[in-house]
């Protein structure tokens, strides 16, 4: 299918590597992508970068969307060279069998591999041990003494993963959060002369907490704020019920209600939808069950503050086949851009 916005872009910022703590390779394309975007860039003592453009007006909107991908840091070194790891963000610990990962060196990146032996030389009792990542260990391919000089506690590990097209959608591993890290830079491209003063976010660790939008929701202390994140959608026969489903692929950008998080203001989310009615873009409501954004790092850590939350539909969330539909990314840029070039500042979002 043709792509409808900068593919090699998203594939540049989904391949990246950047666990909670660590996006420096993640902020350096953000930065670059500001250069020419915005009138400011600034970045703070944890490492989120805001790009700031100037309104006509005192009134300010934040739009966020983090850097940082699930990932590890190794937590030992055995004596035979296998190394094991603690995660950074929340695994499923069953996805991660058979698994190729980079383990990231002051020297360089080493390729290892989370191995799985054959199921018929378990024991009974093996074969019934729940998986959880303090039981992975990872094969480097060397042996204990080539290990302990060339890998040190402390390193990072990422699951290794290329961004391919598929049919109508992308698929590749941190989609969560990138993809909706690449429809802000994006819309921000796309703005000119906004009538308020827009700071957009590139937030660090938001998969151990949201800790980079609560601490931004105190510095920049925006007038409203809309986060941008992944959602589930669960559209997939395993799941079986469409109420069980969240959203779906190709059905357009997901306006979130509520997440276990936050709930969204009823007077934003209500003008969300009434500008993709306005612009003909495609939308799906999002009731997630389960799971937080960015979104509730704004709400309450410096005041009262109105939110609202633009979500892209999802498949096989935290694993290295995250798959999104293009239409539905390209609805996620339309909207967000609309939204911010209708904002006046005069919008009454208090209830």
């Amino acid at each position: 299918m043709t792509m409808d916005f900068d593919f090699d872009l998203l594939v540049e910022l989904t391949e990246a590597c950047g666990v909670p703590g660590y996006e420096d390779d993640v902020r350096a394309i953000v930065q670059r992508e500001f250069a020419d975007a915005v009138d400011e860039v600034r970045t703070d003592a944890m490492g989120n970068v805001i790009g700031t453009i100037h309104g006509d007006s005192e009134y300010s909107v934040a739009i966020a969307a983090h850097m940082d991908e699930i990932g590890f840091m190794v937590r030992h070194v055995t004596d035979d060279g296998f190394v094991q790891l603690d995660p950074l963000g929340g695994f499923d610990a069953r996805v991660l069998r058979a698994q190729r990962v980079t383990i990231h060196t002051d020297d360089g990146d080493l390729t290892g591999v989370i191995g799985s032996v054959p199921p018929h030389t378990l024991t009974e009792e093996q074969q019934s041990k729940k998986d959880e990542v303090k039981n992975v260990y990872v094969d480097i391919g060397r042996d204990g003494d080539a290990v302990s000089e060339l890998v040190s506690v402390g390193d990072l590990a990422t699951l290794e993963q290329t961004t391919v097209e598929m049919g109508d959608c992308v698929t590749g591993k941190a989609l969560d959060d990138r993809v909706c890290l690449f429809s802000m830079l994006e819309a921000a491209k796309r703005i000119e002369d906004p009538a308020v003063t827009i700071h957009f976010a590139a937030t660090v660790q938001e998969e151990v907490g949201l800790r980079g939008a609560t601490a931004l929701g105190v510095d920049i202390d925006p007038d409203l704020a809309i986060a941008l994140d992944v959602t589930v959608a669960n559209d997939v026969p395993i799941i079986g019920s469409e109420a069980d489903a969240v959203t779906k692929l190709g059905e357009g950008t997901a306006i979130k209600l509520k997440d276990s998080s936050v709930i969204t203001s009823p007077k934003v989310h209500k003008r969300l939808k009434t500008v993709a009615e306005d612009e003909q873009i495609n939308y799906q409501l999002e009731v997630l069950p389960a799971g937080g954004t960015d979104t509730a790092g704004f709400q309450n850590t410096h005041g009262a503050k109105p939110v609202g939350a633009i979500s892209i539909p999802t498949r096989y969330l935290h694993t290295v086949t995250e798959t999104a539909n293009c239409d539905d990314i390209a609805a996620t840029i339309d909207l967000l851009s609309a939204f911010l070039a209708t904002e006046t500042g005069t919008h009454d979002y208090m209830l």
